[in-house]
């Protein structure tokens, strides 16, 4: 039964990952070309909060109680994209430190290099 259990979750987590909209767009940040826009991707947190308001005061009013399901995701996908901002700045600089270092290590090593092998390290 747990095994059963653990197959499903993971299908339902791989099928989540690979087309929910939220988690194309965090995944996209977290690669290297798209940290810079970790602090602006906190932006798309206020129409969730908007539209988890918009629902929950509809529910108030009388509407389905599925709305509370749209309420929690709605919620739950506003927590992710203002998490993201905090976590891509830091990725963001490890990844500089780490470029620095290996560009030190670069420059130590081609001037560490006789002349005649010089050309062979830049590619030329």
């Amino acid at each position: 039964m747990i095994r059963l259990i653990l197959t499903v979750s993971s299908f339902i987590y791989a099928v989540l990952q690979r087309y929910a909209p939220t988690n194309i767009v965090l995944g996209r940040i977290r690669q290297r070309r798209g940290l810079k826009w970790g602090i602006p991707a906190m932006l798309l947190a206020a129409p969730y909060i908007v539209l988890a308001h918009w629902c929950s005061s509809a529910i108030g009013d009388g509407a389905p109680g599925w709305f509370n399901l749209v309420v929690l995701l709605c919620v739950w996908n506003a927590l992710k994209f203002i998490a993201i901002g905090p976590i891509s700045v830091a990725l963001l600089s490890r990844a500089r430190y780490r470029e620095r270092i290996e560009g030190r290590e670069a420059a130590t090593e081609s001037k560490s290099l006789p002349i005649g092998n010089r050309s062979l390290v830049r590619g030329s």
